[in-house]
């Protein structure tokens, strides 16, 4: 049940790249709950990704009888739209490194594999899959906390 819900933003958001952009705009001029309530409601239904209906509907899937508030909803439905963005806005900035004017699916799961460990299958190839973040050791764990002791000293 947790696939629809991870692969629908993601991969809507690759599509609406404008859409992103109004959302956060809105998103810091006021609070989780007051977004929606203000005068520009109409716009920013426009570029919100998940609506409250679907969220609903989701929440029916995993349990029937769950009834979220108002503001809990609204928290979600801010907490997706600003995860899309920050997931878009990095797809850009991989394909502008790249020099490619171009956001590929491959930028999305750069950024989705590398930053939340998450890997959305039927999209692309492998080939970014063999990639896997070192293991922090004890020792390396003990010489940064040694290195971080020592500046504050200073």
């Amino acid at each position: 049940m947790a696939s629809p819900s991870q692969s629908s933003p993601a991969t809507t958001g690759t599509a609406n790249v404008i859409g992103g952009s109004n959302a956060k705009a809105s998103a810091g001029s006021g609070s989780a709950s007051g977004t929606s309530a203000s005068g520009t409601s109409g716009t920013d239904s426009t570029t919100q990704l998940l609506m409250k209906p679907r969220l609903q509907e989701l929440v029916r899937e995993i349990d029937p009888t769950e009834q979220l508030d108002e503001e809990v909803e609204e928290l979600l439905l801010q907490i997706a739209d600003d995860f899309v963005e920050n997931t878009v806005n990095a797809a850009c900035l991989l394909a502008k490194h790249r020099k490619v004017p171009k956001v590929e699916v491959r930028d999305v799961q750069l950024h989705l594999e590398r930053n939340w460990n998450m890997w959305i299958p039927g999209f692309g190839t492998d080939e970014l899959r063999p990639y896997k973040r070192a293991t922090v050791t004890e020792a390396h764990k003990q010489r940064l906390a040694l290195i971080r002791k020592a500046i504050k000293k200073y």
